[in-house]
């Protein structure tokens, strides 16, 4: 079981999902590296913030924020997350990425990260009736008022059955 795995088994009984998930992510070393912090996390997890403030560690040749530091501060963020609400009867996955650059970033960066009740709803009830399934969705990096876009990341996350997603693997070992 990896470390991670065992802070989240052993973390809720001395702190908050959302504290733990906040202050997991920005202590991580991991997530530490892609410059961006982890500003709020709700109760539910439904919802989390995320600031990549621009500084020496993460300025580019031309001075603007590299684009690796904002593919990596938004990549583990939808994944983890939804881990996190829907729980152990599953299997969650990064299928691909594709991050589309808008403008240079030469300011602090701000993202939202949103999965509505109804969207959960609906995750579990095709995984349920389909056994497997991928899911879209779009992250933009904008600035403080959320007035312009710098970045548009977008992300297709598989989710399974565990139990489906086991036997899929035995059959395939066979």
């Amino acid at each position: 079981m990896s470390l991670y795995k065992q802070i989240a088994k052993v973390g809720p009984k001395l702190f908050s999902k959302s504290a733990l998930f906040k202050h997991g992510f920005n202590w991580s070393p991991m997530y530490r590296r892609s410059t961006g912090r982890i500003i709020e996390a709700s109760e539910d997890l439904l919802t989390v913030k995320m600031k990549l403030p621009i500084s020496w560690k993460n300025r580019n040749y031309v001075n603007s924020i590299f684009g690796g530091s904002m593919f990596s501060a938004v990549d583990p963020i939808p994944m983890v997350q939804l881990i996190n609400i829907i729980g152990d009867d599953y299997v969650v996955w990064d299928k691909s990425a594709e991050i589309l650059f808008k403008r240079p970033a030469k300011e602090h960066l701000y993202a939202d990260f949103i999965y509505s009740e109804e969207e959960i709803t609906e995750i579990k009830e095709r995984v349920a009736s389909e056994n497997e399934i991928e899911i879209s969705k779009i992250t933009l990096l904008q600035d403080k008022l959320g007035e312009k876009t710098f970045c548009e990341v977008r992300k297709k996350i598989y989710v399974a059955d565990k139990k489906f997603y086991k036997e899929k693997l035995k059959s395939k070992k066979a």
